[in-house]
């Protein structure tokens, strides 16, 4: 099958073109979704000053 001589490496191509044609797909059926993301959440005792520690 397509050249190779063993079933399973015909297999490991198949899927990875496949899985690299599905990420490109999601990924501009999603590229301007409009979800914010959520701000981040520090504990009160946490320094976030972060030009102190420079």
């Amino acid at each position: 099958m397509f050249g190779f001589g063993d079933i399973w490496v015909t297999l490991a191509y198949l899927l990875c073109i496949g899985s690299t044609l599905f990420c490109i797909i999601y990924g501009i059926r999603h590229w301007n979704d409009d979800v914010e993301m959520p701000t981040p959440t520090h504990p009160e005792d946490e320094n976030t000053d972060f030009e102190d520690t420079i």
